[in-house]
């Protein structure tokens, strides 16, 4: 369908439009417009209302999307649950069970194998640019970080992949060695990153992630209030630690499950701040779905997520992501970004009207990672987008879109998903 070489010309697709912002043409409910798309070059050299054409190919109305960007990832755990499950399904045993995994088996091949294994997939699904924490805790650092580079540059030009450190806001009471991370975070050009408790020095601690990243120039990712705990509100104070420390960079923050459990007022002033203080919020709404509120075998009564909606309300960039990926912290998933959103739409109603959230998915990422030209569809872009069977977005929705044709620099690539048993050596003591 696509053609391997030349220009070509795609009359008869649907373009959303918050994803083309250079198309004039009539919209649909949803926000799909009939399209033409001329390619040549690897470039998109025309985006026009639907015409006539002699010599082009009708897709028949099908869907075409940018592709994805996976603003929140953890691929150095990736696919590790055959050997070390989530004995419980709660945060706690994900977390020591990851940590016990990191300690026995993370060597530089085995996060390599794992690492690309991930990437593969993201790739066959139409990821374009991926950010992966990375466990950044004493000596794992030294291991994992190499490791990252040496992916980075594998995979360049494929996915354009960001590394952020991973360590628990206790972790920044040692100065000395968090100046160091920091330092080594910066050498490979990555993104500074915490998670953050309700510890009793959590403002000094926050002022001095703060102080690394404007001595690095270093962008900040946070973990923030993964719990169901109402006094959990540190994104709350990330916000009031932005503004007080006048940091200027970008600033994403994940999770930040507890605000959806507390009152109205608090929220409120939670939304203010972090309005005002300029930061994104990214909601990982599979891995949160799977862990919050699970316990005692009783029926979960809430879904985990964060207050999206409020926040896009108020103008704070916001996004979703796939987060983890057959470890213990989420038991399945694939770096699909189409399925994150199928599910996305589910659990946080992103529909009713679809509106501009397809962005959450693809423009608003991008931007955070500061990618230029990733995550819309433009006159003299790149062609990296995906062709979908769907037709509607109850079509392109109610399927995996598995025969989805995914195109890179105007050429379809092979979307061969690499075989589970390319890691059973890695399951094995």
């Amino acid at each position: 369908m696509i053609p391997t070489f030349g220009s070509y010309h795609l009359a008869n697709v649907r373009l959303h439009r918050s994803l083309a912002p250079g198309l004039s043409a009539p919209f649909d409910a949803d926000g799909f417009g009939l399209a033409d798309i001329a390619v040549a070059d690897g470039k998109i050299s025309s985006i026009t209302a639907h015409g006539r054409s002699a010599d082009a190919i009708d897709l028949a109305g099908r869907i075409i999307l940018p592709c994805f960007v996976d603003c929140h990832t953890h691929i150095d755990k990736g696919h590790i649950w055959p050997r070390k499950p989530n004995p419980d399904g709660t945060f706690l045993g994900a977390l020591n069970a990851a940590g016990a995994d990191r300690v026995a088996r993370w060597s530089a091949e085995d996060l390599a194998r794992r690492m690309d294994f991930s990437l593969r997939c993201a790739y066959a699904h139409g990821t374009r640019a991926l950010r992966t924490h990375i466990d950044s805790v004493a000596p794992q650092e030294e291991i994992s970080w190499p490791v990252f580079e040496t992916m980075r540059e594998a995979w360049r030009g494929r996915i354009e992949l960001q590394g952020a450190c991973l360590l628990g806001i206790e972790g920044v009471r040692d100065k000395k060695w968090f100046d160091r991370l920091a330092k080594r975070v910066a050498a490979a050009k990555g993104v500074l990153g915490v998670v953050t408790y309700m510890v009793p020095d959590l403002e000094e601690l926050l002022d001095h992630v703060f102080a690394q990243a404007i001595k690095h120039g270093l962008d900040l990712d946070f973990h923030a209030d993964e719990t169901d705990d109402i006094s959990a509100i540190s994104l709350k104070k990330i916000a009031e630690a932005a503004l007080w420390n006048g940091f200027e960079g970008k600033i994403l923050v994940g999770h930040c499950c507890s605000l959806a459990r507390q009152p109205d007022l608090d929220v409120l002033d939670t939304l203010d701040k972090v309005a005002k203080a300029g930061l994104a919020v990214v909601s990982l709404p599979m891995c949160n779905l799977y862990l919050q509120d699970r316990s005692d075998q009783t029926t979960p009564r809430w879904r985990g997520v964060t207050l999206l909606h409020e926040m896009k309300a108020r103008g704070i960039p916001v996004a979703v992501a796939s987060d983890n990926t057959r470890d213990p912290f989420y038991a399945y998933g694939d770096l699909d970004m189409l399925e994150v959103y199928r599910m996305a739409t589910r659990i946080l109603h992103l529909d009713h009207p679809v509106a501009d959230w397809p962005q959450a998915v693809t423009a608003t990422p991008a931007d955070v990672m500061r990618l230029d030209g990733f995550g819309t569809l433009a006159s003299g872009g790149d062609a990296d987008f995906i062709v979908f069977k769907g037709r509607s977005w109850t079509e392109l929705l109610s399927r995996p879109e598995s025969d989805r044709i995914v195109v890179r620099g105007g050429k379809a690539i092979d979307r061969q998903l690499p075989d589970y048993a390319e890691l059973d050596e890695l399951m094995v003591e």
